[in-house]
């Protein structure tokens, strides 16, 4: 093509093809490889180059195998040996730490095992702790990323057991669900059963009953670790009314001392709380033996975050009640890893502690690496954890420790080289309903801090209803009698600022003009003066809506101001005549007095409208307190002022 033709394509075709978005198609993928020789595998990721974060630690990836027999790694580039011949299907989940990107999206891959040449064949190992049930997943939730999430259960009993496993997850708390079950994966025949008792549909939409309940901050019972329980129809109804959903497998000729793992892939939703600090669980019982109530629990606590950093900060107080959260503890979890190439011998964390929190209630609930308190004035000489209380922080310093890092050689188990701390502490005597933030600096030895995520504590509106009464004062108006009695709505406690809306219902009379007149009558043949005195009474029930917006100035004082409508529900007016007739033209000689009356009635005859201005003395967030209040109209010239007691509840 002659190259002038080309170059004159190009320019007509140019401004086109600028307005054309190109859309970025491009996923980043992982892909599994393996080496093989019969049935043992060498397991190698091919993972795409890492996206460094300006300022954040090297990045770094993650591994979960799930090696398609029941059993899963952690490792990188895990060895299995398959125990029978057969097809395999290996999943691989991989997360980005510290790195600009989304994880890369993997595919199944089948391993073929003909033949039997390693004999090392091993079980899917015990349960560490003994407990006979673990629960763990492979990051913490982002929305709209997938989640893998393992529950391993073992017969402990000396017998075969027939069991079931449940596993409850989306709390009521949240408005919007967090997860979406993709896949439930079971090896050893378990199979999905449906149970209407235990979860109904009735119960799923009714979730404002357990918002920011007492739940929120603590359990009746301490499920953090796993317990043995016994009361199972009391721990399925404590779970139904905390959970929306619920997978369940029956389990079938479990041996015993036999561990087995289910895998269940989640897809957190576009709609899940965005809150970084927030703290979500899931929930596991396990019941060994469907004919008996013994059951153990377990729960799976995940913190929201919007990149995959395992340094971070986290709280369970992000929807708490503020009625009953006064001898509460809130808790706080602190998650760190070494990512140095070399093991840390001290970590400390510089974690800031709000005004609002009693640092003398502080204690520690958990945290790893395991290691006692270090003693007060003494040279920490072993491991120990050393609690440093500064005015506006605490130092939590672990000494003499060894935390490998995850680029450290021959470190296989990434788990390892992660650690927290967990705490709770009680608000002080006098707190006020504000939202918190604190963050933890955290230094591995001599290194640069790293900064975690902000952990924020916020409290849920809540609903206040208070009981007013009082008296309206109108100066225009001719003996005015005005008392009332309503309701209000507002958020209870609130520290500042809030909005309050009105209900009242107000008796109102009053004196209409009085007027005079005379007339001469000579219909009876004679000549009467009539001297006519017309009065007119009101008698009005009335319907006030005030919605105003109040800023506490402190405990005693606070101002308000708003709009209000005023409609006139019933309306009742009395016309009282008085006729005084005089023999002749003059008053010298009266003859008799004449009364009559007449009464008119209306109903929602006149709305009204106006603004108000609010001040009150006493308690100003909850109970008594006194109040006066000006309301100016915009027509009829109606103003008045509302002298009233109120009690907020």
């Amino acid at each position: 093509m002659n190259k002038s033709l080309v170059v004159l394509f190009l320019i007509i075709a140019f401004p086109f093809y600028a307005q054309v978005k190109v859309k970025d198609t491009i996923t980043r993928r992982a892909n599994i490889g393996y080496d093989q020789k019969g049935n043992l595998v060498n397991f190698k990721p091919e993972t795409p180059p890492l996206i460094p974060i300006a300022g954040a630690p090297k990045p770094s990836y993650s591994y979960l195998w799930e090696l398609g027999d029941g059993h899963y790694s952690k490792e990188a580039e895990p060895k299995h040996v398959y125990k029978n011949k057969g097809v395999y299907t290996a999943r691989l989940a991989v997360t980005n730490n510290y790195d600009n990107g989304k994880p890369p999206a993997t595919r199944p891959k089948k391993v073929v095992v003909n033949d039997i040449e390693d004999t090392n064949y091993k079980d899917i190992a015990s349960i560490a702790d003994q407990s006979g049930l673990t629960i763990f997943k492979n990051c913490d939730p982002i929305p709209e990323q997938e989640i893998q999430v393992v529950v391993s259960y073992e017969n402990l009993e000396n017998y075969v057991t027939n069991g079931k496993l449940y596993l409850f997850f989306n709390e009521k708390q949240f408005k919007n669900n967090n997860f979406d079950l993709q896949e439930v994966r079971s090896y050893f025949n378990e199979r999905t059963v449906k149970e209407n008792n235990v979860v109904s549909a009735d119960d799923i939409d009714n979730s404002n009953r357990y918002l920011a309940s007492n739940d929120t901050l603590a359990f009746t019972k301490n499920y953090r670790e796993t317990t043995n329980e016994t009361n199972l129809d009391s721990t399925l109804l404590a779970a139904k009314n905390m959970y929306k959903d619920v997978s369940i497998l029956e389990i079938d000729d479990h041996n015993p001392g036999e561990t087995r793992n289910v895998f269940y892939t989640f897809k957190t939703t576009r709609q899940m709380i965005k809150d970084t600090s927030a703290t979500i669980t899931m929930r596991s019982i396990y019941v060994p033996n469907r004919s008996f109530k013994n059951h153990k629990i377990k729960n799976l606590e995940m913190e929201i975050v919007t990149s995959h950093d395992p340094n971070k900060m986290g709280s369970n107080g992000s929807f708490m009640n503020y009625r009953f959260v006064r001898y509460k503890r809130v808790k706080f979890k602190t998650s760190f890893q070494n990512n140095g190439e070399g093991p840390a011998r001290k970590i400390q964390l510089e974690t800031d502690i709000p005004d609002m929190f009693d640092k003398t209630s502080l204690k520690i609930e958990s945290m790893y690496p395991e290691c006692p308190i270090c003693p007060k004035g003494e040279v920490a000489t072993t491991s120990c954890l050393d609690v440093i209380e500064r005015e506006t922080q605490i130092f939590f310093v672990f000494r003499n420790i060894y935390l490998p890092g995850s680029n450290q050689k021959n470190v296989k188990e990434i788990d390892s080289t992660k650690g927290f701390v967990k705490y709770s502490m009680k608000f002080n005597e006098d707190f006020h309903k504000i939202k918190t933030k604190s963050r933890t600096a955290i230094i591995f030895d001599k290194n640069e801090p790293i900064i975690t995520n902000y952990a924020t504590t916020r409290f849920t509106p809540g609903i206040s209803i208070g009981a007013k009464a009082g008296y309206n004062f109108y100066s225009n108006l001719d003996n005015s009698k005005s008392y009332f009695v309503g309701a209000t709505v507002s958020p209870f406690k609130s520290y500042r600022y809030y909005g309050q809306a009105e209900f009242l219902n107000s008796f109102t009379s009053y004196d209409g003009a009085t007027t005079f007149s005379e007339k001469v009558d000579q219909s009876a043949g004679t000549v009467n003066l009539k001297k006519i005195t017309t009065s007119i009474e009101n008698k009005n029930i009335n319907w006030e809506i005030p919605v105003l917006f109040r800023y506490n100035i402190s405990t005693y004082f606070g101002v308000g101001a708003g709009f209000q409508i005023n409609m006139n529900v019933s309306e009742q007016q009395t016309q009282n005549i008085k006729t005084d007739v005089y023999e002749g033209t003059s008053d010298k000689f009266l003859i008799r007095t004449e009364y009559s009356t007449t009464t008119s009635s209306n109903s929602f005859a006149e709305l009204k409208s106006g603004l108000l201005f609010d001040f009150t003395a006493g308690f100003a967030r909850i109970g008594p307190s006194l109040g006066a209040r000006y309301v100016l109209n915009f027509d009829n010239n109606f103003n008045y002022i509302q002298l009233y007691g109120i009690w907020k509840f």
